[in-house]
């Protein structure tokens, strides 16, 4: 049974409507046609020549991508910017990118709720209108073996974080990505942990044991963002051929 790529678009659209997305964001298609049937669609967080590459070796058509490639307006489409090279080769080799951001991550169901059941988390709400969520430990956990339950699930080679709390850890507030600007919900709502995947130097201080913060990194916080829309376009399109890539797009790396 053929899928057209309008229909994808649409399938999309309606579990993460675009009018959720920030007003700076620039989610939605990027790049391409849609009323081709789809061949194949290759998921990522991040598109890279590689990930194009990808696709076309797969015999793909269709990019899903958690993080837009145009993000900000291109003045020309030469080889001078990964970006613009990878708009030459998706074009060259007819593919088209779609990408689910921000408003992904407000979706219900969506990136951060994604965190949560990874953590183990119930009784996950909304935290207000930021798109960050709050959740519980199914028991109260030492606050040290909270952070090694972190870095464990996550897959990490270093969590940032504050001094460990002398409490345990039960209730915990969580945004994928730059998620630094939903602390103060999560402090209003008494949390005892917050984890994001950035967070800046001074906005650390003045937290001690008031609050555990566990910064896991950009990519890492989003990584399984990658597998909900595997399990999501399985659930819309069966008989889609859907692949999530193996193209690490992290471009931080740590010294260990």
């Amino acid at each position: 049974m053929s899928v057209r790529i309008k229909e994808v678009i649409a399938a999309l659209e309606n579990f993460a409507p675009l009018p959720l997305q920030e007003s700076y964001d620039n989610a939605g298609l990027q790049i391409g046609l849609t009323g081709a049937e789809v061949s194949g669609a290759l998921l990522c967080l991040d598109v890279t020549e590689d990930v194009v590459r990808e696709a076309v070796d797969l015999g793909c058509n269709l990019i899903v991508s958690h993080h837009p490639v145009l993000f900000r307006p291109l003045r020309r489409v030469c080889d001078e910017t990964q970006v613009q090279r990878v708009v030459r080769l998706a074009i060259q080799n007819d593919v088209d990118i779609y990408s689910a951001h921000t408003n992904l991550d407000k979706a219900e169901d969506g990136v951060n709720y994604k965190m949560a059941e990874k953590l183990g988390l119930i009784d996950v709400v909304p935290l207000g209108q930021s798109g960050g969520v709050i959740g519980y430990l199914p028991a109260e956990m030492d606050s040290r073996l909270f952070l090694e339950h972190v870095k464990a699930v996550f897959r990490l080679d270093c969590l940032v974080h504050n001094e460990p709390l002398e409490r345990p850890v039960q209730s915990v507030s969580l945004c994928g990505g730059a998620g630094a600007f939903v602390l103060e919900e999560a402090l209003a709502q008494e949390a005892d942990a917050f984890l994001t995947g950035e967070m800046g130097y001074h906005a650390f201080f003045g937290l001690e044991q008031r609050v555990q913060i566990g910064v896991l990194g950009h990519w890492e916080s989003e990584q399984y963002t990658v597998e909900l829309l595997r399990d999501k376009m399985q659930d819309w399109f069966p008989h889609l051929p859907v692949y999530m890539t193996e193209v690490v797009t992290n471009p931080i790396k740590y010294l260990i």
